[in-house]
């Protein structure tokens, strides 16, 4: 069973509720009406708007953030990924692209987050055409939990990520998680 687009709905609106407008409100409009619209966000192939992803912000006992450099595109981002048909839950698919990407698993996660929870982050960003994989210019929705582990060895899969590294808040270029950290005590 996948994630189905009511439970996206549902994050969705409970994020937007707890945040009270959050800086990416506007952005986030454009997902609302592609689940309007009726487009199946779940899938990697969604092109006409565009589609959900899932990250993990991943924060360690030094207040740091880990970030992985993605390949596609070239640049430092949270680990996570495109949703897959056997991820039940948004929770769940966060917590599979971490331990996909990095070799972290559940078990050393200090205080998992429950099926219920809001996500730390909701990131809109628009992704370039790419002839190789026949996608056009479409947008993603990254729905990001927050972890706080206590482990920090971590082991990235090289044909996804050329490496990982821990962050202070300070340092990343993400100005939206970044601001999200700052209010969490996190720099």
């Amino acid at each position: 069973m996948t994630v189905t687009h009511s439970e996206i709905r549902d994050v969705l609106f409970r994020y937007l509720e707890h945040y009270r407008y959050p800086p990416e409100a506007d952005q986030l409009i454009r997902l609302v009406r592609a689940l309007d619209e009726g487009h199946d966000v779940t899938s990697r192939n969604e092109f006409r708007i565009g589609h959900v992803t899932v990250g993990a912000v991943v924060i360690d006992q030094h207040r740091r953030v880990l970030m992985v450099k993605h390949t596609a595109p070239e640049e430092w981002l949270p680990p996570g990924g495109h949703l897959k048909y056997e991820d039940t839950s948004l929770v769940g698919a966060s917590l599979r692209g971490l331990q996909e990407e990095t070799g972290i698993t559940s078990d050393h996660i200090a205080s998992p987050p429950d099926a219920d929870a809001i996500p730390f982050d909701i990131d809109t960003r628009q992704i370039p055409a790419d002839p190789f994989w026949d996608a056009p210019e479409h947008w993603h929705f990254d729905f990001r939990y927050a972890h706080w582990v206590d482990e920090t060895e971590v082991r990235p899969l090289l044909d996804k990520a050329d490496g990982c590294a821990w962050f202070s808040a300070d340092a990343l270029s993400m100005s939206g998680l970044r601001d999200k950290l700052g209010t969490v005590g996190v720099g």
